[in-house]
């Protein structure tokens, strides 16, 4: 069933539990992600990324992800992740999604909360869920996360201020709100220092559901003291790209008689078995210790 941000992370935040929002960038990351949130029973959030519009456009995938919400048995959110401007925030809620990010974290907090609060005001009148972002995180580039993000240190001063997220939900009356407080998109290249906290001071500031972006990459008890501390959405992907690469790589390695078709299939089903380990640790229904 197609359900807004707020509906499924308002459950999350009811039953402590995480949402996994994975990036699918193809058919086959899709369909992965679909079969492993029906097999597990467990909510989801499909989400687009800006930056993956070379890859596939939002005007392909975006119909195809909200025909699979529509018809599936579990809550599904359609999300666009990293919108940069309100007309690509405009374009995915007339496509339907139920759900965009507006990030504008780069600029000064002034602008960031003018940027946001005419993002709100847009998508609330189309019952869409809203997530900004407040604090910097290191990247690879924005929403994408495709490459190694090299080391995560990065000076606290550029972590989300709790007090500062306070006043920044208030006055832009946001959803949820994506918080830096230790992680970075990409490939950890060492152990990542997250400083619970902070996560914790802002859960509590805030009284609406934090979002992890960086998810991919943590160790089970770092999730775990994450979704403790008031992380309701996960961002993952990372990883799983990485999963569905290495499977491919394996595969062609082993055989010479290819077609590409198999190619995908591969893929799909080794994407599909991260999610899933994702997903059982995210909503407590763990398959592997």
């Amino acid at each position: 069933m197609l359900v807004t941000l707020k509906e499924n992370l308002l459950k999350a935040e009811e039953g402590n539990y995480a949402v996994g929002a994975f990036n699918v960038p193809t058919l086959e990351s899709a369909r992965a992600a679909m079969e492993a949130a029906e097999e597990l029973q467990a909510p989801i959030i499909l989400a687009h990324a800006e930056a993956h519009n070379n890859i596939m456009p939002i005007e392909l995938i975006g119909p195809i992800l909200i025909d699979m919400a529509r018809k599936a048995t579990v809550p599904v959110t359609v999300h666009l992740d990293h919108g940069s401007s309100i007309t690509i925030i405009k374009k995915a809620i007339a496509i339907g999604f139920t759900s965009v990010m507006i990030d504008a974290s780069h600029m000064s907090l002034q602008e960031n909360v003018k940027r946001v609060k005419e993002v709100v005001k847009y998508a609330h009148q189309h019952n869409v869920s809203v997530e900004a972002e407040l604090g910097v995180m290191t990247s690879s580039g924005i929403g994408g996360e495709e490459t190694y993000a090299g080391n995560q240190d990065q000076s606290v001063d550029l972590y989300t201020d709790p007090i500062i997220a306070k006043e920044f939900v208030e006055k832009t009356k946001i959803d949820a709100l994506a918080a830096s407080f230790g992680t970075v998109h990409g490939i950890y290249s060492s152990v990542p220092q997250l400083d619970f906290e902070r996560l914790k001071d802002i859960h509590e500031n805030i009284k609406i559901p934090v979002v992890m972006h960086g998810g991919s990459g943590l160790s089970k008890k770092d999730y775990i003291r994450t979704i403790n501390s008031g992380v309701r959405k996960i961002n993952y992907y990372s990883y799983s790209a990485k999963a569905g690469a290495e499977a491919v790589k394996k595969y062609i390695n082993l055989n010479t008689n290819l077609f590409y078709h198999d190619l995908t299939i591969v893929a799909k089903n080794a994407i599909k078995d991260d999610y899933k380990r994702a997903i059982s640790i995210f909503t407590n229904k763990e398959l592997v210790k």
